[in-house]
């Protein structure tokens, strides 16, 4: 669908990317079960969930590498199935582990992905040049790529996904394996091709890294979208506040949570070696001090205390009865 336009400009698609019933089966394990997704122009889609949730299987149908069992999927507005030539034109993708040619440099690495995109043989140089630039990896230009650190090769591989100028890109766990550091960087980076107006699908089981890019996050497990919405709304779905408590002798942990218990608006979680409560409350700072004040007339010494909001960790044990990364099967 498109937005109509009677200046003579091209329509602007109201969505990048829609998939409707996506269906996968490998023998009897079913990957997928019936994906839909919608991601508006300029936006970004956060995919989220453990591996083997089918992130993965997601994006290669996407891409135009694997073919659904049933389903529809457009990208850029052209059929994923009946058309996967254009659309290969149309995106940009970087998978789990960089591609990269380690024996070629940076340059020489850019430099083949924009012949192979036809851009010619000037044009190919100078985009490889201003990626280098984009990417801060100029001083390495000509140093061959498996003299590259891991956060290097990452960002190389992520230039390399940009050169035919995609409207559209895909990340597939962009920073998995890499040092905080590099990480962080790595955010850095897609923030920036964000501001530019790219249309970004992003899988990941890191779920800081879903709440800080993403528009709106869609939550897949066992092949299926189980929740769906903004970071907000999905910590919304998990409660209000949480109060923090950590007691100074772990012996009276029991104690604090049969005392507090009033105050909340579920029962306290305690996790003894931390020697923590943890509990659902409303009403705020006022609860927090009324906590305070029952502990101290009971001798109930504190070494923390305070409130928070729920974490998407906290929507993803409330969701799948797992914590996000805690599953290792295959996506």
């Amino acid at each position: 669908m498109a937005d109509e336009q009677h200046d003579g400009r091209q329509p602007r698609l109201e969505a990048a990317i829609r998939a409707t019933g996506l269906v996968k089966k490998y023998g009897d394990v079913t990957a997928l079960d019936g994906v839909d997704i919608t991601v508006p122009t300029g936006t970004v889609l956060g995919l989220l969930g453990p591996n083997g949730a089918g992130k993965t299987t997601v994006v290669r149908i996407l891409t135009t590498l694997l073919r659904p069992d049933s389903g529809t999927a457009e990208v850029a507005g052209i059929d994923v199935l009946a058309h996967p030539a254009q659309v290969r034109g149309r995106l940009g993708l970087s998978g789990q582990y960089a591609a990269v040619d380690e024996y070629l440099t940076g340059f020489e690495n850019l430099d083949m992905i924009g012949r192979l995109y036809h851009l010619g043989r000037k044009r190919s140089r100078e985009r490889a040049r201003e990626l280098l630039a984009q990417f801060d990896l100029e001083d390495a230009g000509n140093r061959t790529a498996k003299t590259y650190s891991g956060g290097m090769r990452r960002r190389l591989d992520l230039a390399g996904s940009l050169v035919a100028a995609p409207s559209v890109l895909f990340l597939d766990e962009p920073t998995t394996g890499l040092d905080p550091r590099s990480r962080t960087d790595m955010w850095s980076v897609i923030q920036d091709l964000v501001s530019g107006g790219t249309t970004l699908l992003l899988t990941t089981q890191y779920l800081e890294e879903a709440d800080l890019l993403a528009d709106e996050i869609v939550v897949i497990d066992h092949g299926r979208i189980i929740a769906k919405g903004t970071s907000d709304e999905l910590k919304g779905q998990v409660g209000g506040e949480r109060l923090e408590i950590t007691v100074t002798d772990p012996t009276t942990l029991e104690a604090t949570g049969r005392l507090l218990q009033p105050l909340g608006v579920g029962a306290p979680e305690l996790a003894e070696q931390q020697r923590r409560l943890l509990m659902p409350v409303t009403g705020g700072v006022s609860v927090l001090r009324e906590a305070l004040r029952l502990l101290d007339d009971n001798g109930i010494a504190v070494d923390d205390a305070g409130l928070r909001r729920p974490t998407l960790d906290d929507v993803f044990l409330s969701l799948t009865g797992h914590a996000a990364q805690q599953k290792r099967e295959a996506s």
